[in-house]
């Protein structure tokens, strides 16, 4: 399910096939989202011929476990690319949460202030990145540029070169990160209840929907009596508690955290993002296809592992794909565009 292009106070029109212009645009940005499907079914049955393995129950269960991180952060990036933003720090304030989380647990906090202050600190450097965005203009790219390497040496200053281990770290957090309810694991099942959440709010509500009207078009919004700056601030904020979660729950997963933890972890966020129909130039998208873009680019890069292929490939794979998402992004996009202008001529 995708977001509306464009903000539509009467109802559509039909056009000559006797469909209504909206439903034919819904059902094209619908089509990204099953074809992503229908490639990842593709991946994981060429592979399990190749490597039944890679079908074991331990194998989809790595291969989730691996998801759920990035699909988390894709979900938050999602929603500021929708508004036409871009948030480079995530994977920076993934580090920091992680190993600010980590020296207080270590340091005798509970499990719950333990995760509430690593939550706060991602929302911290996320109501940054929009105040600087929403309220004092500054373009995005060079805000959450800046705050990626504020905040990378703030953790480092912070780390000072020191390594925090799973041995000084709650059971309980440990087992939040590698157990299982019914045989699926914690942290999946986390990643889709937020997803969950977020996808119908932004479906469901009229401050949802403003969400895609600011990215179609700003400056209609904000004549349409959008407020602006504050769904944009909302939408950072959104983003910062994500990857202040994912910081959270990457401590643990892997238990052990260092200074730069998740280093360069924003390109492939946003690479899922795209790849998972989210223009990037906003206002089309969802958070489920962005999820199902961590998903494919999580099992292309197991697929590889197990067929024991040259990783420098995962990379070349993951670039095709993002060429290849942006280009159907403006094909679609004209195809939108041929929609309305058809609607209109009908109307």
């Amino acid at each position: 399910m995708t977001g509306p292009t464009t903000t539509v106070a009467a109802p559509p029109e039909r056009t000559p096939g006797g469909r209504s212009a909206r439903s034919l645009v819904d059902l094209v940005f619908r089509a990204r989202e099953l074809s992503l499907v229908i490639a990842l079914v593709l991946l994981v049955g060429m592979t399990g011929a190749v490597n039944p393995n890679f079908l074991s129950g331990q194998g989809i269960e790595d291969i989730l476990l691996n998801t759920a991180i990035l699909a988390l952060l894709a979900v938050g990036q999602s929603v500021v690319v929708i508004t036409r933003n871009l948030d480079l720090s995530v994977g920076s304030v993934v580090g920091l949460v992680a190993f600010v989380t980590a020296d207080v647990l270590a340091g005798g906090w509970g499990l719950v202030p333990g995760v509430v202050f690593g939550v706060a600190v991602g929302a911290a450097c996320g109501l940054l990145n929009g105040l600087l965005v929403s309220f004092c203009r500054v373009p995005a790219l060079v805000v959450t540029l800046g705050t990626l390497y504020v905040i990378q040496g703030v953790d480092h200053y912070i780390a000072h070169g020191r390594q925090i281990n799973a041995v000084d770290l709650p059971p309980a957090l440990l087992s939040l990160g590698n157990g299982a309810v019914l045989g699926v694991p914690y942290l999946p099942l986390i990643t889709l209840v937020f997803m969950l959440l977020i996808g119908y709010y932004l479906r469901s509500y009229p401050s949802g929907r403003e969400f895609y009207a600011i990215g179609s078009s700003p400056e209609a919004a904000r004549l349409a009596g959008v407020p602006v700056r504050r769904r944009i601030l909302t939408a950072y904020l959104v983003s910062g508690c994500l990857a202040g979660l994912a910081g959270v729950l990457w401590l643990a997963r892997f238990g052990t955290v260092i200074g730069d933890s998740a280093n360069g972890w924003e390109l492939i966020v946003i690479s899922a993002v795209v790849v998972g129909g989210v223009a990037i130039t906003g206002g089309v998208g969802s958070v489920y296809g962005a999820a199902l873009g961590a998903l494919l680019l999580t099992t292309i890069g197991s697929a590889l592992v197990v067929l024991r292929v040259n990783p420098f490939w995962q990379q070349a794979i993951t670039g095709a794909l993002l060429l290849l998402a942006i280009s159907v992004d403006r094909v679609l996009a004209m195809r939108v565009a041929r929609l309305l202008r058809n609607r209109s001529r009908h109307g």
